[in-house]
């Protein structure tokens, strides 16, 4: 049996297994083992039910006082109820969609559960939500992982396949403890004081001792941040080989260019700008990432590149995230640069162009990568919110031109005769308004060279931000009335289109906002008066496009949208943002909506309404009251946060990290020294590491 064996060659998986276990990325026995609980519960110290608080997560001892099951109006749920009680009180325990639970647990019998101890509004009583569920006389370990889990796929059957894999005494043929081959070398280990990984892959799912899950988690994370920081090490290392064309510095129309404009440059914007050209004027392609807060004025720095490479006669692309965005950067950009004849075109879904040769600049959206769009003569590409962008599809971008050396060009490139002939490849500038602090940008982005415009244009006003409650939402919109009655404008976001988006299965997002239920609602009863648009995914760009006309011209008083307008957006006259069902965004997109609004000379607000109210969401809601600062508030995040994802950086070029917290600072800069002291040594010097980073070129994080 190998690592890459099917998952149906284990005892207890059939085809209809196989296909549950595949919805969660498991098809062989290496992706069994890489499937990491999500928690573990420690049986052995049981709580009381007279001690337990709303929102904990708990493990009880107690016997089933009654048993019953009932299912929803429509019959598409089985909901399992049971009356649990020790000496100290009582409490409803709750499961979903477990019928088979009735032959399994009876009235009298004393039982352990875990689970999520919630409030059961419309009864006025704690209840239950059990997760796990273990006989306390069953001999067995006191500590259960509990994994992510799919209906019909639970935590009890996963530990039940991987146990025997990890088990020297395993019947099944083939089956050894040791499944890998330690790929650190051993003075990182040491250095580290790292258990060996295979112990690591045992102790994550089966610990003994608490302690076991600590070290466990420590080598596992480790393994994964310094893999991420080797990979973009290494491809820094190769790219640094390429060729890419040396563009001039002309200083006397970026004078020109930055005196044209109705605003003094920042001193931050004018470092970073600097940066740029510079790289520009070497023969190495930049690969660098412009990281800047909403409004801080990147795309104008940006336009400043473009200038550079249109004067040395070299074509730009401009990449962003929606149409939306990519019509609004034409327009704006058309007008920054018109004084120097440079041509701008326009390439989306909805606006196909079939001749891009004669056009110094095109901006469009994902319809740049299609296979048959070719750039004869690229020089720089500039991608807007590049986590919305992975690393293949940068790649395929510099790949798109079939600019080469010729023998003229050798002074212009920098570069000898016995390279003429290879093929060029463009400078790239990415972008990004989500804030990420710069040890975690370098070890997650440790590709690129970083530049941080961390000031703000002067004049640039705060947006004061309230989290109003339910009973105060009657004065938020007195407030937005009073404001379109001064001609302002305001954005109501929803994190749904439509009120049957919500996933049945999960009850607690049935109160979640939908765009076009609020729409109905704001156009009919609040303010039947005013002038109200849509805006979501779904429609088609020509809608889509005509709102935003009528927006941007005033022909519409409140925009009612989805998450589509979450980049780049630039109305001035637009002072409020209202945003439905806050818990539901990141704090990054969060910070992102209030973007919208205080772009002008009036003063704006940001109102934030939550309809499931948690510790958690109090934590994060207050924290955009307090934090007007992009990089600050991205550091907050990370301390409530704690371990998982840092919001807002889900992407196909960013790791999905399992064990990793983003928040331990420290564990990152060891890992990205470490990988620091590979490429130093030369990786060639390490050949089990080059196999484990060709075997992870196929994962989707390094593609």
């Amino acid at each position: 049996m190998k690592l890459e064996t099917s998952i149906l060659s284990l005892t207890g998986v059939g085809p209809k297994m196989a296909e549950k276990l595949k919805r969660l990325g498991i098809e062989n026995i290496r992706d069994l083992l890489f499937y990491f609980p999500r928690s573990w519960d420690d049986f052995s110290k049981p709580r009381k039910i007279a001690s337990l608080r709303i929102n904990e997560d708990v493990i009880i001892k107690a016997k089933i006082f009654q048993i019953k099951q009932n299912r929803t109006r429509r019959r598409w749920m089985s909901i399992i109820e049971a009356l649990l009680v020790d000496d100290s009180g009582e409490i409803k325990a709750i499961w979903f969609n477990q019928p088979f639970l009735m032959n399994v647990l009876k009235p009298g019998e004393e039982w352990l559960f875990a689970g999520k101890v919630n409030w059961d509004y419309q009864k006025k009583q704690k209840t239950l939500t059990v997760t796990q569920y273990e006989n306390p006389s069953a001999d067995g370990p006191v500590i259960l992982s509990v994994y992510p889990e799919i209906e019909g796929l639970t935590s009890k059957f996963l530990r039940r396949l991987i146990k025997p894999l990890l088990t020297a005494k395993s019947d099944t043929p083939g089956v050894s403890e040791k499944w890998f081959g330690d790929y650190l070398p051993d003075w990182i280990i040491n250095l580290e004081n790292l258990i060996d990984l295979n112990t690591a892959i045992k102790n994550i799912h089966f610990p003994i001792k608490t302690i076991d899950i600590e070290v466990a988690k420590k080598r596992l994370a480790f393994d994964e941040l310094f893999l991420i920081g080797l990979k973009m090490l290494v491809i820094k290392k190769e790219l640094q080989k390429s060729l890419a064309p040396k563009m001039e510095i002309f200083k006397k129309d970026l004078k020109k260019f930055t005196s044209s404009l109705p605003f003094k440059l920042t001193n931050a914007q004018r470092k970073t700008a600097w940066e740029i050209i510079q790289d520009l004027n070497k023969k190495i392609p930049m690969n660098r990432l412009l990281e800047g807060d909403v409004g801080s004025g990147k795309t104008v720095v940006a336009a400043m590149a473009v200038l550079s490479a249109a004067k040395n006669n070299f074509q730009s692309v401009w990449l962003a995230p929606t149409e939306i965005l990519a019509n609004q950067h034409y327009i704006n950009i058309s007008k920054l640069l018109k004084s120097f004849k440079i041509k701008v075109g326009l390439l989306t879904s909805a606006n196909k162009k079939a001749d891009l040769k004669n056009d110094d600049l095109i901006i469009g959206t994902h319809a740049i990568l299609q296979k048959d769009v070719h750039i004869s003569n690229l020089g720089l590409i500039i991608i807007d919110e590049q986590h919305r962008f992975g690393v293949k599809q940068r790649a395929h971008l510099r790949q798109s031109t079939d600019h080469r050396l010729p023998s003229t060009d050798e002074n212009s490139c920098g570069c000898r005769s016995s390279v003429v002939g290879k093929q060029i490849i463009p400078h790239l500038l990415s972008m990004t308004a989500t804030p990420i602090p710069r040890t975690l940008a370098l070890s997650v982005y440790g590709d690129l060279d970083l530049s941080i415009i961390n000031e703000m244009p002067v004049g640039r006003q705060k947006v004061l931000t309230k989290v109003i409650n339910a009973h105060n939402r009657d004065r938020a919109y007195r407030h937005i009335r009073e404001q379109i009655r001064k001609g302002r404008q305001g954005f109501v976001i929803c994190p749904l289109i439509k009120p049957k988006d919500v996933i049945k299965i999960n009850l607690f997002d049935a109160d979640r906002k939908s765009a076009v239920k609020e729409y109905e609602k704001l156009s009919k009863e609040i303010f039947p008066d005013l002038r109200i648009g849509l805006m979501h995914g779904k429609m088609k760009s020509k809608e889509k496009d005509e709102t935003m006309k009528k927006f941007t011209t005033g022909k519409i008083d409140i925009l009612v949208s989805t998450a589509v307008v979450e980049v780049g957006i630039d109305i001035a006259n637009a002072t409020v943002m209202m945003i439905e069902s806050a818990e539901r965004f990141g704090l990054a997109q969060l910070h992102q909506f209030r973007g919208r609004v205080g772009r002008g000379e009036h003063q704006s607000y940001c109102f934030l309404f939550a309809e499931a109210w948690s510790e958690n969401t109090k934590q994060r809601l207050n924290a955009m009251v307090t934090c007007h600062n992009g990089f600050e508030l991205a550091e907050k995040d990370l301390e409530i946060r704690g371990p998982g994802e840092l919001s807002g950086l889900r992407q196909s070029g960013l790791p999905d990290l399992k064990m990793a917290s983003l928040s331990d600072t420290i564990l990152i800069k060891k890992a990205r020294s470490a990988a620091e002291g590979i490429i130093k040594d030369g990786i060639e010097k390490y050949p089990k590491l080059q196999e484990k980073l060709a075997e992870l070129v196929g994962e989707r994080h390094l593609e």
